[in-house]
C-alpha cells in the first residue's frame, strides 16, 4: 500500500526533517504492532518516504507445538509458505496493513496526525527560541483591537499586542510588519512568539541592518533608551579612530537614519558619542541644550544640571521628554537648575513667606529652587515629578510668583 495514498495529509510537512519523519512513523507503526500483538520485537518495519512506500515484516521461529503465535508458526503453516522450511529455522512473512483492520488503521492515522503536530510546535517553538532579540518580517493576517496575528513565510503564526506596538502604527489585513522576537513560550502544548516594536533592542537592530559598520563591530552601540514613537537616544562608540561613530549611524544627509525613522513612524533619534567621562557624556545626552556647569553626586547618581535661562526648556524638552531620555541614557537623575546672573533681577522665595506655606517652600528649596525664577523656568509636570508636590499646589505657587514679575 502506497503511504502517501494513506496518509496524504502528510505529504508535505513543514519543519520536520526526515530522519525525525521516519522515526516518527517507524514508532507510530511499530505501537500499532504492540497493541495488535503484544510485542513488536520481532517485526521489521521498511519505510521509503520519497515513494511513499512501506512494509511490514513478521519473523516467526518454525516449531512443533505453537506457544505464542506472534514469535513461533508450525511446522505445518511453515511449509505453506514455502515446502523447505525446517524445525528451527526462522520465517519471514510479509503483513499487509489491511490485515491490522479499519479500526486499527484509523487509530494509527490519528496517532500520526497528533505526533506531526506536536513535532510541528515543536520545531517552531525551538526556531523561535533562538531567534529571541532578532528582527523578523511577516504579513499581517489579521487585526484585532488587543493584538495583530502576523504569518512568517513558513505560515507560522506570531502575536504582535498593542502594547508592543507604536503608539501610531496602524495595520491592516495584508500589511508587511517588521519587529523583534520578544518573548518565547509554550502555553498548552502550543508556541506563542511574541514580537515587540517598542523595546530599544528593535532600534539597536535596525541600526545593524541600516550601518555595515555596526554589523561588522567597527562601531558599537553602547545604550538604547526609546520613548517609541517620540524621541529616541543612542550612545554609539568606534575603536577606529578614522571612523566617526555618529556620521556612519547618521549618514550622508541623513540616508542612514532616515528608513529607520520612518520604520518607528517620524521618531526622532538622537545619535550621541559615547565617552566614559560623565559630565561630557550628559553635554552630549542634553544637546542642543548648551550647559554652563555641572555638579556630579556620584553616590546618589543624581547630577545638577545648570543651564542659561534660555536653555533650559531646550534640556527639559516637552512634556520633560529631553531629560527623562537623557538621564536613562548616563544613569543618572539630572536635575536642571537656571544660571542666573547676579545682576538679573530675582526674588528669594522665603520672601513669599506670607503667601506661601513654609512647607511648601522647603519642598522646592529641596530640588535646588531656592528663586522665584528657579521655580517659573521649570515646566509645571517637571515641577510636580521632582518636588512631589499635588498638582493644585504647584499652579497656586506659579500663580503668586508670576503676579511678583508681571
Amino acid at each position: 500500500m502506497n503511504l502517501i495514498d494513506t496518509f496524504a495529509e502528510f505529504k508535505e510537512l513543514k519543519n520536520i526533517d526526515r530522519p525525525t519523519m521516519m522515526n516518527v512513523l517507524e514508532d507510530v507503526f511499530r505501537g500499532m504492532m504492540t497493541k495488535t500483538y503484544g510485542s513488536d520485537e520481532n517485526f521489521n518495519i521498511i519505510i521509503n518516504i520519497d515513494k511513499g512506500d512501506f512494509e511490514i515484516w513478521r519473523n516467526r521461529i518454525v516449531v512443533e507445538n505453537v506457544e505464542d503465535e506472534n514469535t513461533q508458526i508450525s511446522l505445518a503453516e511453515a511449509k505453506k509458505i514455502d515446502e523447505s522450511y525446517e524445525l528451527g529455522e526462522e520465517v519471514t512473512e510479509e503483513v499487509k496493513l489491511e490485515s491490522f483492520g479499519r479500526r486499527a488503521i484509523l487509530s494509527l492515522r490519528q496517532n500520526l496526525a497528533g505526533r506531526i503536530v506536536d513535532l510541528e510546535k515543536a520545531n517552531v517553538f525551538n526556531k523561535y527560541k533562538d531567534r529571541v532579540g532578532n528582527i523578523v518580517v511577516g504579513e499581517v493576517y489579521q487585526a484585532w483591537k488587543k493584538e495583530i496575528l502576523i504569518l512568517d513565510d513558513e505560515g507560522n503564526e506570531l502575536i504582535l499586542p498593542k502594547a508592543e506596538q507604536i503608539p501610531r502604527d496602524f495595520f491592516k489585513k495584508g500589511d508587511t510588519v517588521k519587529a523583534i522576537v520578544l518573548q518565547v513560550e509554550m502555553r498548552n502544548n502550543t508556541p506563542f512568539i511574541i514580537l515587540s516594536r517598542i523595546a530599544p533592542l528593535f532600534l539597536e537592530r535596525l541600526f545593524e541592518q541600516e550601518v555595515p559598520e555596526i554589523f561588522d563591530g567597527l562601531i558599537t552601540i553602547k545604550k538604547v533608551v526609546r520613548a517609541p514613537g517620540e524621541r529616541a537616544k543612542i550612545a554609539v562608540e568606534s575603536y577606529d579612530d578614522r571612523i566617526d561613530p555618529v556620521g556612519a549611524c547618521v549618514g550622508v544627509k541623513g540616508s542612514r537614519i532616515h528608513s529607520i525613522v520612518h520604520e518607528l513612524r517620524n521618531e526622532n533619534i538622537d545619535v550621541i558619542n559615547y565617552t566614559t567621562n560623565t559630565q561630557l557624556l550628559i553635554q552630549r545626552a542634553l544637546n542642543p541644550a548648551k550647559i554652563t556647569s555641572i555638579k556630579l553626586n556620584e553616590s546618589s547618581r543624581r547630577a545638577d544640571v545648570f543651564l542659561k535661562p534660555n536653555e533650559v526648556s531646550l534640556a527639559i524638552g516637552k512634556g520633560g521628554l529631553n531629560i527623562r531620555l537623557a538621564s536613562q541614557l548616563v544613569g543618572y537623575e539630572l536635575d536642571v537648575y537656571r544660571d542666573v546672573d547676579e545682576e538679573e533681577e530675582d526674588v528669594d522665595l522665603d520672601l513669599f513667606a506670607d503667601e506661601i506655606e513654609p512647607w511648601i517652600i522647603d519642598a522646592l528649596k529641596k530640588i535646588g529652587c531656592d528663586t522665584a525664577k528657579n521655580v517659573l523656568v521649570i515646566p509645571v509636570n517637571e515641577l510636580i515629578r521632582r518636588s512631589d508636590l499635588e498638582e493644585e499646589t504647584v499652579l497656586e505657587v506659579i500663580k503668586i510668583l508670576k503676579t511678583e514679575f508681571e
